[in-house]
């Protein structure tokens, strides 16, 4: 039987006396798409954090393609080479030019001659539509597109796994679109891939396992059609008839993060 490609064990995570994260299991297989849902503050967004050690866990264990990322002999940084990250916000350098935001991480921690990496932020940029945009600077761009030229600079590091925390949730509406069918494409490919998503459609199409968090534990896991068609769990049912009415998601839009910023 093939390994998990990411594997989370006995997992805790606490700042301060905010115990964040409360003893997670998790394993994704290869070519898996599994999308994270739950409401603010349940600890969605740092558990993806924890998988590539942008947030050190309190306790548990971390792997990724076999490795043991939580190992504190682990060369962390040839990990990450394996893992490709999209956050909330774009984080693009605005004084370069698109094809610079791209071929700047592949030259510096991966090598590649100046050709090398411009031939692959090319062929990267024609794969999430933006091939014409390659001379353009962030300035120049939307926040769809600016979200596509950052999944197009993780993937031109060839990962083996893609992570997205909250992709769309800094974007106007009429702009998810585009970002959502570049990963919709990705999933086609056999990309793995664990979302962090508020996007139910998405994770209904997309995903092969829905995974809701609340209180810093999994509630509850499993196909899309079960988990966000017929939960089994109260606390499930709870957040997603929540979702499903615009007046009180826009009330728990102005409420604060439990655990403050990065603590979703």
């Amino acid at each position: 039987m093939t390994s998990p490609e990411i594997r989370v064990q006995g997992l805790h995570k606490s700042f301060g006396d905010n115990h964040v994260l409360r003893g997670i299991d998790l394993e994704i297989a290869q070519g898996e798409v599994v999308c994270v849902i739950g409401p603010s503050g349940s600890g969605k967004s740092t558990l993806l954090r924890c998988v590539n050690l942008l947030e050190e866990p309190t306790e548990g264990q971390v792997f990724v393609g076999g490795t043991e990322v939580t190992d504190p002999d682990v060369d962390i940084d040839a990990v990450r080479r394996r893992i490709g990250m999209v956050f909330q916000q774009f984080n693009l350098f605005p004084h370069l030019s698109v094809t610079e935001n791209l071929t700047l991480p592949q030259r510096r921690v991966l090598g590649r001659d100046k050709a090398a990496a411009e031939r692959v932020a090319a062929g990267n940029l024609a794969r999430v539509g933006l091939a014409e945009k390659a001379d353009a600077h962030p300035s120049a761009l939307s926040g769809g597109q600016q979200q596509r030229v950052a999944i197009a600079r993780a993937l031109a590091m060839d990962p083996e796994v893609m992570l997205f925390d909250e992709p769309t949730s800094a974007l106007d509406p009429e702009l998810v679109g585009d970002v959502l069918a570049v990963m919709r494409s990705l999933a086609r490919e056999g990309m793995t891939m664990m979302v962090v998503t508020h996007e139910m459609s998405f994770a209904r199409e997309v995903a092969d396992r829905v995974v809701f968090m609340d209180g810093g534990v999994i509630v509850e896991e499993g196909r899309p059609e079960q988990v966000i068609g017929a939960p089994r769990h109260e606390r499930t049912r709870h957040f997603l008839s929540r979702l499903l009415d615009p007046a009180t998601a826009e009330v728990e839009e102005g409420l604060p993060e439990a655990g403050g910023p990065d603590r979703a």
